[in-house]
């Protein structure tokens, strides 16, 4: 009887080492793989290329080890990126789904042309895109946005306009296709924009060259 337990205690002894043997090895090959494959989707072409190569670091790292504050560190560099999702695909790709942002205005600063995107970042170009309207001024990016914000709330498609003036003071000017300029006022917005709603849809209104809004409650016309 005795016997027959050593002859058991043997046999779990020798399984346990070939398991543990085979496990050790199955863990090392996957700890010694490299990410080898990154699918980006969203961008084509040198914009692809460009994120390519600066994600290849990521070809020295395991996916189960990946360090995901670097990867995202190169992301929200890239001012061609409006928001993304990754996806890990064991055992050794990534694929990151990216949303592109959109061009809302040409901007020149510092002798130089860039795009404004919509998630706040200037993309330099060659030159500027006339399918978009200009930006003039030092101006204030969340005064641009909340500007953007109202316009859409009545409407008012930035296809529309032709130039966007900013002024020191933190109001703004807008020049239409059809040559209209636009005073808005600095405060009260919104209830500027919907009398200018109103008067813009009023055929008395059509042929105005100015239309001031900065004073409340008063409207100032001058025609053509």
């Amino acid at each position: 009887m005795q016997l027959r337990v050593n002859k058991k205690i043997l046999f779990y002894i020798f399984l346990i080492i070939i398991l543990s043997t085979l496990n050790n090895k199955f863990f090392s090959a996957i700890k010694l793989k490299t990410i080898d494959k990154i699918t980006i989707k969203g961008l084509e072409g040198k914009e692809k290329r460009e994120l390519l190569s600066n994600l290849e670091f990521l070809n020295l790292n395991n996916i189960f080890f990946l360090d995901k504050f670097k990867v995202i560190e190169k992301l929200e560099a890239n001012e061609l990126i409006e928001n993304y999702t990754i996806f890990k695909k064991y055992p050794s790709s990534l694929e990151i789904r990216i949303n592109k942002t959109e061009f809302l205005a040409n901007v020149f600063k510092d002798g130089k042309f860039f795009v404004l995107g919509s998630n706040g970042k200037l993309i330099q170009t060659i030159s500027k895109n006339n399918d978009l309207p200009n930006i003039f001024g030092d101006y204030d990016k969340d005064s641009f946005f909340s500007l953007l914000k109202s316009l859409k709330k009545f409407n008012f498609e930035l296809f529309e306009i032709k130039n966007l003036y900013f002024f020191k003071s933190g109001r703004w000017d807008i020049e239409t296709n059809n040559n209209m300029v636009i005073k808005l006022p600095k405060k009260n917005l919104e209830a500027s924009l919907n009398l200018l709603l109103d008067l813009m849809n009023n055929n008395k209104f059509k042929n105005i060259k100015i239309l001031d809004l900065r004073q409340d409650k008063q409207v100032i016309i001058n025609g053509k």
